[in-house]
């Protein structure tokens, strides 16, 4: 599953506790399924839920969770667009182990594309992972945003801009 592995590294790589201890990070494809059509082609879709399990964070929540929002507004941007999927999209369970550390669990329903053609030279068929469409209200370009968290070193992520719908 691509996505799984893009979030892992992409949630290592902004978030210090992580990239400290990629160790303490676990994620498992749960209850997927395969959605194909009849169609001539084996394009299909992968669905799936993607749990995230953090164990003994000693880290700010918003320092995990402001990654991973981030992540997501771009793969998988129907999670925060869509009305209906946003009321209950995104779930977590906390475990608090004592007043410094927690287990946290993250699941999020992910889906993935994947388009089945033949190959340039005639020669079999190709399977290409696609990325989501494109948001047209969201940039090309990123931009790295700092947040300053209370008690806890800024987190700066890379991030789109996305206009707020009110603005």
């Amino acid at each position: 599953m691509r996505k799984a592995n893009e979030l892992r590294e992409y949630l290592t790589r902004h978030n210090r506790f992580l990239n400290e201890f990629p160790d303490r990070l676990h994620v498992f494809v749960e209850q997927g399924n395969i959605h194909c059509s009849a169609t001539r082609s084996l394009s299909h879709e992968y669905r799936f839920t993607l749990t995230i399990v953090v164990t003994d964070y000693a880290g700010s929540t918003d320092a995990l969770m402001l990654p991973l929002l981030a992540w997501i507004r771009v793969k998988q941007p129907e999670l925060m667009a869509n009305k209906d999927r946003r009321e209950n999209g995104i779930s977590f369970e906390v475990e608090l182990l004592d007043n410094n550390a927690a287990d946290v669990e993250i699941k999020i329903p992910l889906t993935e594309r994947v388009i089945v053609q033949s190959a340039r030279d005639g020669k079999g068929m190709v399977a290409v992972h696609e990325d989501e469409p494109a948001d047209e209200d969201l940039p090309l370009d990123a931009e790295e945003i700092t947040v300053e968290l209370p008690g806890f070193d800024p987190v700066t992520i890379s991030i789109p801009a996305w206009p707020h719908p009110y603005e």
